[in-house]
């Protein structure tokens, strides 16, 4: 697992009884995922995912945060452990962990006994299963506070999915939360397919896509079917725009530096035999460099102006950035993969050949702090990996016996981190 210029972890800043304790709480994960699935909320105001969280923080000694322009929370805890004689409250480590809890407005089909009972959302990503599993961490993290040289946040996050919920979240002051810039963040994020089921995965820099988003109006002239001369057919102009962007990607940039455009929304007219007055498309835009982002905000509209004017129509280009590229630091990713190795085992750990091309508004935290971003596979027990649903499926599922492993997790990337750095300020 380890490559030849990774350090392994110290073995002195393992705490070994963590995964042991998270096991002990496996039930108390369980029912709260439960319970956070069959009411799922989409966006950025989530109120009873809100409640829940706040209920099992509920004695625990964190300093807790509501957001005012989303249903966050924001929980700070105060390490009570040695942090050396020069440490002061603005010195001490940081160290931030992060959640998202928010669903996606999808009808569930699983069939599950726990199914949904909102009509129209489902934690179809498995966001519940973070929520619980950072919820978990909370009470693994309280339970050392007296040997915790440092301060921890959790970042339960409404509106990942599309909202930027991440971006609310900073505005409102998550990363000064503690007093301070956190030193490090992780995240972690469940999996219904790909890998076997516990498997671990994530690899230093680019690790997923950015994203935008594409949307065109194309401008004609209505009229009759049967004389099309006699009208501006909106509808050919843009059938010939979603296959030129196809083509324009082949022809105007680097195979090697992929860029990915998907055209999900395609609409226009109301009867067959009338040419309507406009047509309009929706795309998502995934590339993996800032270059490559650049250059397809500038070659889009040239493009699709050029198609339209060669029909003697207008079209309206709204080219929105929305997600930056997902990238994660070499060192924190190292120091990932051997709390991972400490904790499990090498053999459930695999570095990425390539990165994903999804995307994630958690790209905000790493851009402002050193941190890593690690997927964990929830895929059903005896299910093929293969086949199996994908996440944003309405058949998705995720197995609740990775809660434990996640809030392990979470929670010794917050002892393993701070113990380094308050043993370097010592």
């Amino acid at each position: 697992m380890t490559h030849p210029d990774d350090t392994p972890l110290s073995d002195s800043v393992l705490d070994h009884s963590v995964l042991d304790d998270a096991r002990s709480l496996h039930g108390d994960l369980v029912r709260l995922r439960h319970r956070l699935h069959q009411e799922p909320e989409v966006g950025l105001s989530l109120p009873r995912t809100q409640e829940k969280v706040l209920q099992a923080l509920d004695g625990l000694p964190y300093e807790i945060t509501l957001g005012t322009d989303t249903t966050s929370v924001t929980a700070v805890l105060r390490g009570q452990g040695s942090h050396g004689p020069a440490a002061t409250s603005t010195t001490r480590p940081v160290v931030l962990l992060r959640g998202d809890m928010d669903a996606l407005p999808v009808q569930e089909q699983t069939g599950v006994e726990y199914t949904s009972h909102i009509d129209g959302a489902m934690h179809a990503c498995g966001h519940d299963l973070h929520t619980a599993m950072l919820a978990g961490a909370a009470t693994l993290l309280a339970d050392r506070r007296d040997r915790l040289a440092g301060d921890v946040v959790l970042m339960f996050q409404p509106g990942e999915e599309g909202f930027d919920g991440a971006g609310v979240m900073i505005r409102e002051g998550v990363l000064e939360a503690a007093g301070r810039a956190p030193d490090a963040a992780y995240g972690l994020h469940v999996m219904s397919a790909l890998q076997p089921n516990g498997q671990l995965a994530t690899r230093p820099g680019t690790l997923m896509s950015a994203s935008d988003g594409l949307h065109v109006t194309v401008h004609g002239a209505g009229g009759h079917g049967s004389a099309p001369h006699l009208a501006k057919d909106p509808v050919t102009a843009a059938a010939e725009m979603v296959t030129a962007l196809q083509v324009m990607i082949t022809r105007q940039f680097n195979m090697f530096d992929p860029v990915v455009v998907t055209v999900g929304v395609l609409r226009a007219g109301t009867k067959r035999n009338v040419i309507p007055e406009s047509a309009v498309f929706e795309a998502t835009v995934r590339t993996f460099s800032e270059a490559n982002r650049e250059k397809m905000q500038a070659v889009v509209p040239r493009l699709l102006e050029g198609i339209a004017a060669a029909h003697g129509l207008e079209v309206t280009v709204n080219y929105s950035t929305e997600y930056p590229l997902t990238v994660t630091d070499h060192a924190e990713t190292v120091r990932a993969e051997s709390v991972i190795a400490g904790l499990f085992g090498s053999g459930r750990y695999s570095r990425m050949a390539q990165p994903l091309s999804g995307s994630e508004d958690f790209s905000r935290i790493l851009a402002a702090v050193p941190g890593s971003f690690v997927f964990l596979s929830a895929v059903t027990p005896g299910a093929d990996p293969a086949t199996s649903a994908f996440n944003h499926s309405p058949y998705a599922t995720f197995d609740d016996n990775v809660l434990a492993d996640g809030a392990a997790l979470y929670a010794q990337l917050a002892l393993s981190r701070i113990a380094e750095l308050a043993a370097v300020g010592s």
